[in-house]
């Protein structure tokens, strides 16, 4: 079941409203209020004495808990412009368009019980890399696996010291070279 609220003419411009709606858009209400709360946007007070009113509009004309319910769709429209002038250079004025706000919200209630019952239903699906591999790959235990990995690893590392007999074999990580003033900053004097 959904419920909706409007609020119409809101003294703020619609582009700022929206910054506010997209946060709350698909969260519960407790979630929405939190959110609400500790916002600092000029905004976020006349929504939240919306969804205040959308959640008593559920619990009182409806009979449906608002603990239940979340914030399905909210869309924020342009109102009416007031125009105003601002004095210029030259005898010149200025159009101000001091822009308006209608706010729609609803609410719709969660599902979740009806999820739960289809996820038990349902097999896990496999993934693509998994159906991709051979049988054999299949079979093996994963303890094969890592020792074949602790392998491959040691012999890259051998090779890697055949290639380069000159290089120390210590296990330090290779010195940078140094430029610029770090290079001043540490010749031996």
């Amino acid at each position: 079941m959904q419920v909706t609220a409007k609020l119409n003419n809101l003294r703020v411009s619609p582009r700022k409203v929206r910054l506010v709606a997209n946060l709350i858009r698909g969260l519960s209400i407790k979630d929405a209020r939190v959110q609400l709360n500790f916002l600092v946007k000029k905004s976020s007070s006349p929504i939240l004495k919306l969804l205040n009113s959308a959640a008593a509009n559920a619990k009182h004309n409806l009979k449906l808990d608002p603990e239940e319910m979340y914030v399905s769709a909210i869309t924020v429209d342009g109102g009416p412009v007031l125009k105003r002038t601002m004095p210029r250079a030259m005898g010149r004025a200025y159009i101000i368009r001091k822009r308006t706000s209608h706010v729609r919200l609803t609410l719709s209630e969660k599902k979740d019980k009806q999820k739960k019952v289809l996820n038990i239903n349902k097999k896990p699906a496999r993934s693509s890399h998994e159906a991709t591999k051979g049988t054999a790959e299949k079979k093996m235990p994963e303890e094969a696996k890592e020792e074949e990995m602790k392998e491959k690893t040691i012999n890259s590392d051998t090779a890697k010291r055949v290639k380069n007999p000159t290089e120390k074999t210590s296990d330090a990580a290779p010195k940078k070279r140094l430029t610029g003033l770090s290079k001043r900053a540490f010749i031996k004097k």
